[in-house]
């Protein structure tokens, strides 16, 4: 499918206040075929998300009210339409912290216009174009509000911090994540991790998703994996 064909049938939707910015960015997706909005209400993001259904969000940081790593939190919770961060904040914290939210990727202002069109042609290809499995964002799972891991990288964020996992207790996770809310037997697990370099018998299986429960517990403060008695475990 050619760029351009693809381009006409997509919206998107600038959330950011500078009105001088977002009228410039407008201009130019437009002149490339793309269909461009910008929100109105800063208090009513949501609101003008589904009012609008663009297939692509570029977020600004700072706005009035509530800022973008908030709008982008409460975005995830309802699509998985990707996002990408423009802002003139661009330290690694800033970065990580988009990404825990959910985010897809990051654009540090000042930037040319012709290097965000290809921030955006290559996220739309992921996502559209190439099948609804191959978009990076949809690796992302959020567990629990500000609790997100990442399938692909096996990262695991609580707000702007990393949690460390181990090479199993990612895999563990990864399964449960993308099974829930499917129960996921203490068979299939044992299956799925045989081929990893530390030997898992019935106990040691029984340790592992005990720490596993307690890192994310301890993180969030809230039981996340839960026990089907006599089946398995799993995510609701």
């Amino acid at each position: 499918m050619e760029q351009k064909n693809l381009s006409e049938k997509m919206k998107i939707m600038l959330i950011e206040d500078d009105r001088a910015l977002a009228g410039e960015i407008e201009c130019f997706l437009t002149k490339w075929g793309y269909e461009a909005v910008s929100a109105e209400d800063f208090e009513n993001i949501l609101r003008e998300f589904n009012e609008q259904k663009p297939q692509l969000v570029l977020m600004d940081i700072n706005l009035p009210n509530y800022d973008g790593f908030y709008w982008c939190r409460k975005l995830r919770q309802i699509s998985h339409v990707p996002i990408i961060y423009i802002s003139s904040r661009g330290t690694d914290g800033d970065k990580l912290m988009g990404i825990a939210q959910g985010g897809d990727d990051y654009v540090e202002k000042p930037f040319r216009l012709e290097m965000l069109k290809a921030k955006i042609e290559a996220i739309l290809r992921r996502t559209y174009e190439y099948g609804a499995g191959d978009g990076l964002f949809r690796n992302r799972i959020l567990l629990k509000d500000g609790l997100v891991f990442d399938s692909a990288s096996g990262l695991l964020f609580w707000k702007d911090r990393g949690i460390e996992l181990t090479k199993t207790e990612r895999r563990v996770l990864a399964k449960l994540a993308e099974a829930r809310p499917r129960v996921v037997t203490r068979e299939e697990l044992m299956m799925d991790l045989w081929d990893t370099d530390e030997y898992l018998s019935d106990g040691t299986l029984t340790t592992l998703v005990s720490r596993l429960r307690s890192k994310l517990k301890a993180a969030c403060g809230e039981e996340i994996i839960l026990t089907k008695k006599g089946q398995g475990y799993f995510i609701s």
